[in-house]
């Protein structure tokens, strides 16, 4: 007899664990039979990476200290704030 381990996840973890085990799975990509092998470094190094840029916040507007960057628009931020001092 095999013994499992206990299932400990939250109610939630697991409604949302079913959830994603019930969506259909994604389509086979469509790759000519003679393509080459490529590394997943390659592919990853396509993909966007978070980028951290000081700025200060004046009025509800940021505004960033380093006048040469330009963030693509509709680009998502993720704003840390330190304490007031």
């Amino acid at each position: 007899m095999v013994a499992y381990p206990r299932d400990e996840r939250s109610p939630e973890r697991r409604d949302q664990d079913i959830q994603i085990a019930s969506e259909p799975e994604l389509m086979p990509l469509d790759l000519q039979f003679d393509s080459a092998a490529v590394a997943v470094e390659s592919h990853l190094a396509q993909l966007s990476h978070p980028v951290a840029v000081a700025g200060v916040v004046e009025n509800g507007v940021i505004h960033l200290l380093d006048p040469s960057i330009c963030l693509p628009e509709h680009s998502r931020v993720i704003i840390v704030a330190s304490e007031h001092s």
